[in-house]
């Protein structure tokens, strides 16, 4: 951290929270989602009411509401960067490939819109659960026949997952056009933490904050590492305890995938338990709540850079985009 940089004591938590993308912040609260992207133009701001789920909705309800709220995430975060390249100088945008060129012709722009954000969210969930999960559990499991223990296997499925998860994230914070996104990534972090600290949101207020927040999709992600070794600790012994006679398979092809399938189908269930966890973190200050964002906050080193004061003024503007028309609406 810089010597120029405070920890302001939050006022508040807010819910305000957001993603960066392509020269531009997406900021998300609790009546708004806003767009904010330097073009060459100047500051392009595009507002958008948020999709609220209706009272008693079954998308609101504990643990499922996570899943809901995460693939909701997923998809409205595709389709901000999509419309950040759009908007993104022209310098800093690809020629459209033959797929985009070939699906262009055959369907309208709101069905076209539609495929690629389903791709998108589907090669990026797909690479996700692939690499994270699916290759440390194909890993761990040829070690199942020395292994007899389910946690003893399962921690060491978590520590190979922990492994690419931080050797991923060391390899493209050191990617030169992920520098800047990690910038305005860094840009959301300080405006947000001007705001909790209820100062003017100026760039010099700004500037002078932390870039690392406790409340990031950062540590989200670390935390879902976590869960899961815990979850299919118990989940596996689970399965062994109802059927005893899958011990005698141990070791054999068909047990190491059968077991892959299991674990993968109980995914949703990682994501529900972190989201009820980090709503909980997220609401208190104590000393398990310090311990439990500790490691998302060093992680952040990697996923945030220091921004410059155009990115702060985006970061500013997207705040302001979506700051709710009753005063502490927006309150954790």
């Amino acid at each position: 951290m810089s010597k120029k940089e405070t920890n302001c004591c939050e006022k508040f938590k807010t819910k305000i929270g957001g993603q960066a993308l392509i020269e531009g912040i997406m900021m998300r609260g609790p009546e708004n989602d806003a767009i904010v992207v330097r073009g060459a133009g100047g500051l392009t701001v595009e507002v958008k009411p948020r999709k609220l789920n209706p009272p008693h909705s079954i998308k609101s309800w504990p643990f499922i509401r996570g899943v809901f709220n995460f693939f909701d995430a997923q998809v409205v975060g595709v389709k901000a960067l999509l419309r950040s390249v759009d908007l993104a100088p022209e310098e800093m945008q690809e020629e459209p490939s033959r797929l985009d060129k070939w699906l262009e012709e055959k369907l309208d722009s709101e069905t076209f819109q539609k495929v690629i954000v389903g791709l998108a969210v589907a090669m990026g969930l797909g690479l996700s659960i692939g690499l994270f999960f699916l290759l440390p559990m194909v890993i761990g499991g040829f070690f199942d026949r020395w292994l007899s223990s389910n946690l003893t296997l399962n921690l060491l499925e978590g520590a190979i997952r922990m492994a690419i998860f931080l050797v991923y994230m060391g390899l493209i914070s050191r990617m030169g056009e992920m520098k800047r996104v990690f910038a305005y990534h860094g840009a959301e972090h300080k405006t947000i933490r001007c705001y909790e600290a209820g100062l003017p949101l100026t760039v010099e207020n700004v500037r002078k904050q932390t870039r690392l927040h406790p409340r990031c999709g950062t540590s989200f992600l670390l935390v879902v590492m976590v869960i899961s070794i815990l979850v299919y600790a118990v989940a596996s012994s689970v399965l062994l305890a109802v059927f005893p006679g899958l011990e005698e398979f141990r070791g054999t092809f068909g047990y190491r995938m059968g077991m892959v399938c299991y674990k993968l189908l109980l995914i949703p269930l990682v994501v529900a338990i972190t989201y009820e966890i980090n709503q909980w973190a997220g609401r208190h200050d104590n000393r398990f709540t310090a311990i439990l964002t500790w490691p998302g906050m060093w992680l952040q080193n990697f996923t945030t850079n220091e921004p410059d004061d155009s990115m702060i003024e985006v970061g500013i503007a997207a705040v302001e985009a979506v700051l709710p028309r009753q005063e502490g609406a927006d309150r954790w």
